[in-house]
């Protein structure tokens, strides 16, 4: 028989896979549902074609998080449960994601940020010792690639490209660069998955996140932010004004009608 200490341990360490699972998948949602809000609304076709593909994507991720994490759990809980059945302190997104879409230079810089520091995190994911966790990491990281490529040609495009276009990305991205230290900032919940499970390391993630968004803001004409403060709590729970009406509006269905399925 094993010691209580024993157990407790492994408790604990199956608890912080799934709270780092929740994570990943709350990131994704969160993302994914800002993204729908403007679908049919961007400012070509081609845009909201592709607009609407990496909602899609993100979706699908955090469908294969949750999924994860419910069987871990062992209590019946599902995707379904995870996205439509936690209140807002329950999710553990960064503060960038959920911030509001703005105008179109808004949404490229927030995507851009983001998942320059997604893809990083993916790339270290596929090498931890939870397999599963490493397969839905190389799949969700061919996805992500696409994104930044489509972020980054429209970051370039709006920077390098006419006064107000630049004056406009330029604002955007020094608006949102204030979350971006949550993103890079380890909690104990991070030192636990680089421990246990061989996850990403956040002081080398910082580094190459800011050598490469650095060489694309050059590309684009905007100068690097300085330091500066930075927000934070969204990965404890706490969120900005803007979560409770985002997650209002994606829980409406399932609160109003609950058990209804399709």
């Amino acid at each position: 028989m094993l010691s209580p200490g024993i157990e407790q341990f492994r408790m604990n360490k199956e608890e912080a896979l799934i709270s780092y699972l929740l994570r990943l998948g709350d990131n994704a949602l969160v993302l994914g549902q800002r993204l729908i809000e403007i679908v049919a609304n961007g400012p070509e076709l081609e845009e909201e074609l592709a607009n609407a593909n990496i909602a899609l994507d993100y979706l699908g991720q955090a469908r294969m998080f949750y999924s994860y994490a419910g069987e871990l759990e062992g209590n019946g809980r599902g995707e379904d449960d995870f996205a439509f059945l936690r209140d807002e302190h329950e999710f553990k997104n960064f503060l960038l994601v959920e911030q509001p879409n703005g105008n179109f230079a808004d949404t490229i810089a927030r995507q851009v940020l983001f998942d320059v520091f997604y893809r990083l995190q993916l790339d270290a994911l596929i090498l931890c010792s939870d397999e599963r966790l490493a397969e839905i990491a190389a799949k969700s990281v061919k996805e992500i690639l696409y994104h930044l490529r489509h972020g980054k040609q429209w970051l370039i495009r709006l920077g390098d490209g006419t006064e107000k276009s630049h004056q406009r990305i330029t604002k955007s991205v020094q608006k949102f660069w204030r979350y971006t230290g949550e993103m890079l900032s380890g909690d104990e919940l991070d030192d636990a998955m680089k421990k246990e499970w061989n996850g990403p390391d956040l002081k080398l993630l910082k580094d190459e996140w800011r050598k490469e968004v650095a060489v694309i803001l050059n590309e684009a004409t905007i100068s690097l932010p300085g330091e500066q403060w930075m927000a934070a709590g969204g990965k404890q729970g706490h969120h900005t004004e803007h979560f409770g009406y985002l997650i209002a509006e994606m829980q409406y269905m399932q609160r109003a009608y609950p058990g209804a399925s399709w």
